[in-house]
């Protein structure tokens, strides 16, 4: 397990490979943590009866338009998982940088919108609240990401360099 932490040292081309696939466990955890949130929400149907109502309350109308919304929003969730799992399959069979990079620049949008969603939710009345414990473990999860992304960068760039000397 010591090769998917990033300071651990990287001298042979089996350890730069172990590394380098630690970002696709990365992905592999938001997968499963996208399946796990879609589960939770469709065993929760009350939480988009609350938004739908407190939209309705607030403007008689509005609640088809949040529950359309919000079914997109589903919809879209799943889309993601799918394409997640295809990165996570590509970034096993073969590292690339840049979509260790492209996911680094999501996670990092993600603890950004899980950092601000306590104020996000206080600006509108009726909206359902996130519980503390779950954006908490959403940052520990994603930070546990980001290690996991960075040293699959230091394994992609040490498999290049030992690839590279091997062919000189």
């Amino acid at each position: 397990m010591t090769h998917l932490l990033p300071n651990a040292p990287v001298a042979t081309e089996a350890q730069a490979e172990k590394a380098a696939r630690a970002s696709a466990i990365s992905i592999i955890i938001g997968v499963i943590v996208g399946i796990i949130g879609a589960v939770w929400l469709a065993t929760q149907p009350q939480i988009a009866e609350q938004a739908i109502a407190a939209a309705e309350a607030q403007t008689p109308g509005a609640g088809a338009m949040v529950e359309a919304t919000m079914q997109g929003t589903v919809w879209f969730t799943y889309a993601l998982i799918v394409v997640q799992a295809v990165f996570a399959f590509i970034q096993w069979r073969s590292p690339k940088k840049w979509i260790a990079f492209l996911f680094l620049a999501m996670l990092a949008l993600g603890l950004v919108s899980v950092a601000v969603s306590p104020f996000a939710a206080s600006l509108s009345p009726g909206t359902p609240v996130t519980p503390m414990w779950q954006i908490a473990l959403s940052g520990a999860v994603m930070v546990v990401q980001i290690l996991l992304h960075v040293t699959g960068l230091k394994g992609i760039a040490a498999l290049d360099r030992l690839q590279m000397d091997a062919a000189r």
